[in-house]
């Protein structure tokens, strides 16, 4: 019998389904994934987000849901919970806020298998999935099986971050995975006293690894401490501070990707 890759299926009652990618931690990847989703929602779309970070899920903080557990449907499939207007499933609502997740591949496949095809969306014009930092096992599992409409990948300026930016980048190229384009994070430090600009991990580096690889520039978020505190509040800044540049900025790049996924 010959035997080969899985099958890719489309997650079921979802019209589009994007990964937000980074391929390296700590460069505000979460944080993007659930503003881009709360974006979405605003401009109009039956929008949700799924956590596929099974060790470190965020997405509980990031929408204050610490502490709910999701129900079960009538078919025994996971029911999302909601806030904001968004539906979201993350291993966060099933292992407990402050409980490690100690597990070997085997079992981590198992809860990923679990995330992907027994929650019941329905009925979504965009799924938003946050994938884990790297290009392991859950990257390509997801990317394996999942219909995926195309990827974003998240860096700073900084060429350290800018580095395993471009091996996400290779990666989704090389499972076949349409790239929407980069996200330029922590872009500039806008002083709240003075106004100055600061570019303090500098100032084009994914602009410019975009053109280098030939991948589209999708937009900048600046470094501001009201996303990262609107963020621990779990009341991201596209809710929090609609009115405001930052937001605006997580706006535009929404509009771009509904435009390019033709939402």
């Amino acid at each position: 019998m010959q035997r080969g890759l899985p099958t890719k299926r489309p997650l079921p009652s979802v019209r589009k389904t994007i990964a937000v990618s980074s391929a390296k931690g700590g460069v505000g990847k979460s944080t993007i994934a659930v503003n881009l989703a709360l974006a979405f929602a605003r401009l109009g779309h039956r929008t949700g987000i799924l956590d596929t970070d099974i060790f470190g899920p965020s997405i509980p903080t990031l929408l204050s849901l610490n502490g709910q557990e999701p129900r079960l449907s009538g078919n025994n499939q996971l029911l999302p919970i909601v806030n904001y207007g968004v539906k979201s499933m993350s291993m966060g609502y099933l292992v407990g806020e402050d409980k490690p997740v100690v597990w070997r591949g085997l079992m981590v496949m198992k809860a990923l298998q679990q995330l992907l095809w027994e929650v019941e969306w329905g009925g979504l014009d965009i799924l938003v999935m946050d994938l884990p930092p790297g290009t392991g096992d859950t990257q390509l599992t997801i990317t394996q099986q999942v219909v995926l409409d195309g990827a974003i990948v998240v860096s700073t300026p900084q060429d350290i971050a800018l580095r395993d930016a471009v091996k996400g980048v290779e990666m989704m190229r090389k499972v076949n995975v349409p790239l929407l384009g980069m996200v330029q994070n922590m872009s500039v430090f806008i002083c709240p006293k003075c106004n100055h600009n600061t570019h303090i991990f500098g100032s084009e580096g994914v602009a410019h690894a975009c053109s280098k690889h030939d991948v589209p520039f999708l937009g900048d978020i600046p470094l501001h401490a009201s996303i990262c505190d609107d963020a621990d509040r779990g009341k991201p800044t596209v809710v929090a501070e609609p009115g405001s540049g930052r937001a605006q900025a997580f706006m535009a790049i929404a509009e771009r990707i509904a435009k390019n996924v033709k939402l």
